[in-house]
């Protein structure tokens, strides 16, 4: 099969040196195009990452010798080479924005990491397991954008991964209340305990905004298409604490459930979560985990260092459901942050994408 050829826009930083790492040997997918800031503009891959190449696996030798190109100069050119882009610069949200649709006018399908475009309503926020369908939403953003081939596309955040999924087969039981508090990795925050010394032996109650994200994102992701635009679900209301620790990668979160009747079993729950498939699953993607959600009956499990890389990083893992005196029940919920949290997820969505035929080679 010939293979689509893709852009990583931003792929000097952590998530898009994931992206690099992702397209390595990837079926559908070649890496033909990176972009970074004016400073890594003209460099090779291997010298504009020398020094802060924070991944474990080495650089893929088909990245090195590219030469990167300047993502907000080479707009037009970029869009030229490539059949879509993945992005993830680090830029002001309104910038971001604006940047993401200068790449979509010019008929450069994009496939976002960043949250700047996750609220704009004609934009699909897409978990492909959760909402494959909001991608029905694409042809509406084409006429507003004015483009036959270009949209944008993006993934919803990474604090939602260990609990939005195992809820979302539970919805039918009426979920009514959540509450959950999430424990996330550094490499969230673009960092490595080497460049983040103070993170040793540390705990930081606050990470800006992700409290709002892990409330608001599940709602849009359970929403519906009416008039050209994503309307939001009304309910589950979702209350969240957000909190650094000091973990390399993967996000936890303890969440806490009621529902509006009768609540299922734990036995019930726990069958739901064994048989869920998604579209990802039905149509056999490349990055799709065989077995979405993985349910541990070890009192101690799902941990951090023995789960995140579950089906190569893009499985939920989840423990602990037990009755709890305030709630319904309690669980524990794992994803791996930058796998099925960022890149991995992103990389899944241009799958679905791809499959589903939004995104054709040019």
């Amino acid at each position: 099969m010939e293979k689509y050829k893709v852009g990583i826009i931003g792929g000097t930083g952590m998530v898009g040196q994931r992206f690099v790492t992702l397209m390595e040997n990837h079926p559908w997918f070649q890496l033909t195009v990176i972009a970074a800031s004016p400073r890594s503009a003209g460099k090779t891959y291997e010298e504009a990452v020398a020094g802060r190449w924070a991944m474990t696996k080495p650089i893929p030798e088909e990245a090195k010798p590219l030469v990167v190109m300047d993502a907000q100069a080479d707009v037009e050119k970029i869009a030229s080479l490539v059949d879509f882009v993945f992005c993830a610069v680090d830029m002001k949200k309104d910038e971001i924005r604006a940047l993401e649709e200068r790449y979509a006018k010019a008929e450069c399908p994009v496939v976002s990491n960043n949250s700047a475009h996750r609220w704009t309503d004609d934009v699909p926020m897409v978990v492909p397991e959760m909402n494959p369908e909001h991608l029905e939403i694409i042809p509406f953003q084409r006429k507003r954008l004015g483009t036959k081939r270009g949209f944008i596309a993006v993934k919803s955040n990474c604090s939602i991964q260990g609990y939005a999924p195992a809820l979302h087969p539970l919805m039918k039981y009426g979920v009514d209340k959540v509450l959950v508090c999430t424990y996330q990795a550094i490499s969230g925050a673009g960092k490595t305990f080497e460049r983040w010394p103070e993170m040793v032996d540390n705990l930081i109650p606050y990470i800006g905004g992700e409290e709002e994200k892990s409330e608001q994102e599940p709602l849009k992701i359970w929403g519906h298409i009416q008039d050209g635009k994503i309307v939001k679900a009304e309910g589950p209301a979702i209350t969240a604490q957000c909190l650094r620790v000091p973990v390399s990668d993967g996000h936890t979160a303890a969440a806490f459930v009621s529902f509006k009747g009768e609540a299922p079993s734990i036995e019930t729950i726990k069958q739901e979560w064994a048989n869920f498939k998604g579209r990802a699953q039905e149509l056999e993607l490349p990055s799709a985990p065989k077995q979405f959600l993985h349910y541990f009956e070890e009192p101690d499990r799902p941990q951090a260092r023995l789960d995140r890389e579950l089906e190569g990083g893009m499985a939920v893992s989840l423990g602990r459901l037990r009755p709890d005196t305030q709630y319904d029940y309690k669980f524990v919920g794992l994803a791996h942050n930058t796998l099925r949290g960022a890149a991995g997820g992103a990389v899944l969505l241009a799958e679905l994408l791809c499959a589903e035929g939004y995104i054709d080679r040019k």
